[in-house]
């Protein structure tokens, strides 16, 4: 794969970055937590990460949660890389058994930065009187006993991998969570599961697959008041700013283009099916991972039509988890190429090698074994969560 030009800046590998979307009990996201390699040099691995203006510009408006098993590495150069209106850290409670750790996260604190304690104190130590907002990862340990006191949140939660975890965790008192939860299927058990817009938007697909006439595309379209409300929501967003409000769907087909409608539709198959629902969190998942292998096949020299496969096989990646059905079924109502459908039923192929790395937090060999320069992997991971971000806010 060809290297980022960002793989220049450094003799020393780029470093490897685990993110995870937070969101909070409306299903929203407000921020991304993130993780870098401990050990030996983290200081000048942050300032890898956050010297480039490309991280925070990417993220906005959402902030970064920084999760530190010790503040030592926030070292002045470190400090000034990180705006404490947009940076916040997570760190481990069991540091404060350590000298001077109290005093210095309390001068972070009064610096402006937001601090969450991770896990149980030290015996015999006491928490600051200034951090009384906390962090749990329920993938380690149970959640601790009784309520937490909503004053000082937002509390988050970690490890919420599960529908249980999510509901046993809001109740205890945590207002942010991050986890595998959304792609439980028991979370959506409850919900009115309509799927008769999302059976009418593979209609749609088929139809753009084999470049059907616009009037049979409109002609599906007013069939459905859902679909007609968030499709005609989006193209008078502000992520098309049209100086025109769009009030037909000949209009909105014009203006978005048949490619254009194509991907969309893609994400709409994800959208609350109510107005006045919850979003849905598969959402920003689906448009992470098709923006992601986009710009991976973009890397690798894939030209457009290879690209727009590539943001297909990783957006209906997660489709058998939105409409609980068996994948192979999916794929066979869909009539996808070969590649892509061995991409999604057995992950195979180049397309299925991706989709694995994107499902995942890859270690450096797996990238390696995959001939990705973790460069090329950061940069793919920014456009990813930048895409994710503006779709959540716009569908």
């Amino acid at each position: 794969m060809r290297a980022h030009p960002m793989a220049a800046l450094d003799p020393a590998p780029f470093p490897l970055v685990v993110i995870d979307p937070v969101a909070n009990g409306q299903n929203e996201w407000v921020a991304l937590c993130l993780r870098l390699e401990a050990g030996e040099g983290l200081p000048l691995r942050l300032q890898a990460v956050f010297g480039a203006p490309d991280l925070l510009a990417a993220i906005a408006p959402l902030d970064a949660l920084l999760l530190l098993d010790d503040p030592a590495a926030l070292t002045p150069p470190v400090l000034a890389l990180l705006p404490a209106n947009r940076v916040g850290f997570v760190v481990a409670a069991s540091v404060l058994a350590l000298d001077g750790v109290a005093r210095r996260l309390t001068e972070l604190h009064e610096l402006g930065y937001r601090l969450w304690l991770e896990g149980p104190l030290p015996p015999g130590v006491a928490a600051p009187s200034a951090l009384r907002t906390v962090t749990h990862d329920c993938a380690r340990a149970p959640l601790p006993a009784g309520r937490l006191a909503a004053l000082f949140g937002p509390h988050l939660a970690r490890g919420v991998d599960t529908a249980r975890h999510f509901a046993d965790s809001e109740m205890a008192g945590f207002d942010w969570f991050c986890g595998a939860y959304p792609q439980d299927p028991a979370l959506a058990a409850g919900e009115n599961q309509d799927g008769s817009s999302r059976r009418r938007i593979l209609t749609l697909l088929g139809l753009l697959s084999r470049d059907a006439d616009s009037r049979e595309i409109e002609l599906q379209l007013k069939q459905d008041p859902t679909l007609s409300y968030h499709l005609l929501k989006l193209v008078n967003s502000a992520a098309f700013a049209v100086s025109t409000r769009i009030t037909s769907f000949h209009q909105a087909i014009s203006l978005l283009g048949r490619r254009q409608l194509q991907r969309w539709l893609q994400l709409l198959l994800y959208a609350r099916q109510q107005p006045d629902g919850l979003p849905n969190l598969l959402l920003p998942l689906a448009a992470r991972r098709g923006a992601q292998l986009e710009s991976l096949c973009k890397q690798d020299g894939g030209e457009r039509d290879e690209c727009d496969l590539a943001y297909m096989t990783g957006v209906f990646s997660l489709l058998d988890r939105l409409l609980h059905m068996p994948m192979r079924e999916i794929v066979a109502e869909l009539h996808l190429p070969p590649h892509v459908t061995d991409a999604l039923l057995a992950r195979g192929g180049v397309l299925g090698r991706w989709l694995r790395l994107a499902e995942a937090h890859p270690a450096r060999a797996a990238l390696d074994e995959a001939e990705i320069d973790a460069a090329d992997w950061w940069y793919s991971q920014l456009q990813a969560y930048h895409w994710a971000i503006q779709v959540g806010r716009n569908v």
